[in-house]
């Protein structure tokens, strides 16, 4: 399936304490249980003022439909072209002697 990261504007999210996460992430996964198994909620990274979402989803259509019944901003929506780390340097033969 897709995976899709997702930029959401939450102005003080880093501020955020950990009962409203707790919160934020309840609606969210209210929100997930209505759409079924075609959208998965794999994690978040909490900035500033900002919310990076990461997900697995059919369609970007889904994503958006999910932020509608939650209630929630969204800014931007990318697809993941291809996931790389530090082991991507030294694969396929590339490594140090």
């Amino acid at each position: 399936m897709p995976q899709f990261v997702v930029e959401r504007e939450l102005p003080g999210a880093g501020r955020l304490s950990p009962a409203e996460l707790k919160k934020l992430s309840l609606r969210t996964c209210q929100a997930l249980d209505t759409l079924g198994p075609r959208i998965r909620w794999l994690h978040s990274y909490v900035t500033g003022d900002k919310l990076y979402c990461l997900y697995e989803a059919q369609t970007e259509a889904l994503i958006r439909r999910l932020a509608a019944l939650g209630g929630f901003s969204v800014s931007r929506i990318e697809m993941i072209a291809t996931v790389i780390d530090p082991m991507a340097a030294w694969s396929q033969g590339q490594g140090a002697a």
